[in-house]
């Protein structure tokens, strides 16, 4: 897999930089190398890009003005001087904020970023968000929809499917099973205890995720794996 990329940056010497480092990966194809937003405009509307490395300080519009006109694709690298920014960077939906120099080592990691974040998306577009889980509980086989769990909690040799309409169902089977059984993509374990939905994650800290009327701990076994897979989803504290 490729990925297409566009470099947006007024100074030609910082442009030079990104695109050696460009050059240096097999796996990213540079569209263009632009001098203004507006140039950079052009080429996302008529070409295909993954991802843009873009520098803030640009003139007429910033490279975070511009990063808001566009959503959450392409993905967004900040390359910039500017370190005081990068909190303005998190409501743009970056996955990365460089400061220059930058170094081959950073970019690479953030290459990465933009790999993990491909592949996240490509399989959430695949989703089986709508499996529909057949479940036993009180003498019944339950029809549960994968998109209507918010959460699945452990307790002792049962867990209970909690889910979007406030109903519970309890059923004789441990979290382990239910986790192979339900979408990778769509669910993430959390603690030993829970296994959390991420579309009805609303935010997380480093010890919690909220969820609708209720918030969970996240296990510190489990806690890197959370952050990443919720960061890949733009869910931000």
């Amino acid at each position: 897999m490729k990925l297409n990329c566009l470099i947006v940056d007024d100074e030609p010497l910082a442009i030079e930089v990104i695109h050696n480092y460009v050059e240096r990966l097999d796996n990213l194809q540079l569209v263009a190398k632009c001098r203004h937003v507006a140039e950079a405009n052009t080429w996302l509307r008529s070409t295909a890009v993954d991802v843009v490395f873009l520098d803030i300080k640009m003139p007429e519009v910033t490279g975070l003005e511009f990063a808001r006109t566009l959503g959450k694709t392409p993905m967004i690298v900040f390359t910039t001087a500017s370190r005081d920014l990068a909190v303005q960077s998190y409501d743009t939906h970056a996955i990365d904020y460089l400061i220059k120099p930058i170094s081959f080592e950073k970019f690479l990691k953030a290459v990465n970023k933009a790999f993990d974040r491909k592949k996240e998306l490509d399989l959430m577009a695949g989703s089986t968000q709508q499996k529909t889980l057949l479940v036993k509980a009180e003498n019944k086989t339950f029809r549960i929809d994968g998109g209507e769990i918010h959460f699945v909690e452990s307790i002792r040799d049962h867990v209970v499917f909690h889910l979007a309409s406030g109903a519970s169902v309890m059923s004789y089977t441990s979290i382990t099973a239910i986790e192979k059984d339900l979408p990778e993509v769509d669910f993430v374990r959390i603690h030993r205890s829970y296994l959390v939905a991420i579309r009805h994650t609303k935010a997380f800290s480093n010890s919690h995720i909220e969820l609708p009327n209720t918030t969970l701990p996240i296990g510190r076994t489990y806690k890197d794996e959370v952050l990443h897979r919720l960061t890949l989803h733009d869910i931000r504290l």
